[in-house]
């Protein structure tokens, strides 16, 4: 199976020789045709210089250079949209997914599904990333539609041609699992051996998994629109209720506690009030973000001849 392998490079320069030495012994084996695809996300380091040196070694490997930071699947996005081969795989630059378990993954989409996703058999991180992780899925999962979606993974293999089904998606905000659910519905989940990280740490922190957990409902769904709704018109009707209980009150005792019930009845009311505001003005964020004209990333330079494809 032809393959190309998508790699998103962050502070990567002490792992990618290692771990493109591993993929060049694994594709190989495969029995067809690779290219390897290292996307560097404006890392601080030296890692465009070792990309350089690795694709001058090996005409497998094909590096970007995008112009900042965009962020992990904004990279990502990229190397998809440069791939060339029938099946395109994922994965970090930190050694944590095994390319030795690759196959697992192709063996799935030979079973006929589009997306096989590998997922640890055991969370290697900390009680708080774990957690982190784990609302996060559950947005991806909230935002797809689709709770058979509840393990997902930046370690994926799915066919190519699924980016048709967001070919015209220029949006700053990205989220690769929810495009691919645009092209498909066939998901799997394999389980992998996933790898401690050997050098440096995690470039998420509690705060950026929250945010993207964020991302994932206001940008791709409109669930928290909805479900302000169902919360406006819940406390409408608590008011409605505590309404007529006072005028009940009143008409039997001929007086009800003041400024206790009033200053009650504010808080709640106000407090759903800036809720549902707050959701509001987060799609708002979306919008302007979209009409602003930012692109989900820049190139910079390739290692290839080609021309710098933009989005």
């Amino acid at each position: 199976m032809n393959c190309s392998v998508v790699i998103p490079v962050y502070k990567g320069q002490d792992n990618l020789p290692a771990l493109v030495a591993r993929l060049e012994k694994v594709c190989s084996g495969l029995g067809g045709d690779y290219e390897i695809i290292l996307v560097n996300d404006g890392s601080p380091d030296q890692s465009w210089e070792v990309i350089l040196s690795l694709a001058g070694k090996n005409p497998c490997v094909r590096g970007i250079n995008l112009m900042r930071n965009y962020g992990q699947h904004n990279a990502t996005l990229c190397g998809i949209r440069f791939a060339r081969y029938d099946v395109v795989i994922t994965m970090d630059d930190d050694l944590q997914h095994p390319p030795e378990e690759m196959h697992l993954l192709l063996e799935k989409l030979e079973e006929g599904y589009d997306v096989a996703y590998g997922v640890p058999k055991k969370l290697p991180h900390s009680w708080w990333r774990n957690l982190g992780s784990v609302l996060t899925k559950l947005m991806v999962a909230s935002a797809i539609g689709m709770k058979t979606v509840r393990e997902v993974s930046a370690f994926r293999a799915f066919r190519t041609d699924l980016r048709h089904a967001f070919d015209g998606y220029d949006n700053p905000d990205v989220m690769i699992d929810v495009l691919l659910s645009w092209g498909t519905t066939r998901f799997a989940v394999v389980p992998v051996d996933e790898q401690p990280r050997r050098v440096g740490k995690s470039n998420y922190t509690i705060g950026q998994l929250l945010r993207m957990s964020l991302l994932y409902l206001t940008n791709f769904s409109t669930k928290p629109l909805r479900f302000s709704n169902i919360v406006g018109f819940t406390f409408t009707l608590i008011g409605l209720i505590g309404f007529i209980y006072v005028i009940i009150i009143y008409l039997i005792a001929g007086s009800v506690p003041g400024f206790p019930f009033l200053a009650s009845a504010i808080m709640i009311f106000s407090g759903v009030q800036l809720f549902a505001l707050g959701i509001i003005g987060e799609y708002l964020a979306r919008v302007f973000e979209r009409t602003a004209g930012r692109r989900p990333y820049t190139i910079a330079r390739t290692t290839s001849e080609m021309p710098p494809k933009q989005p």
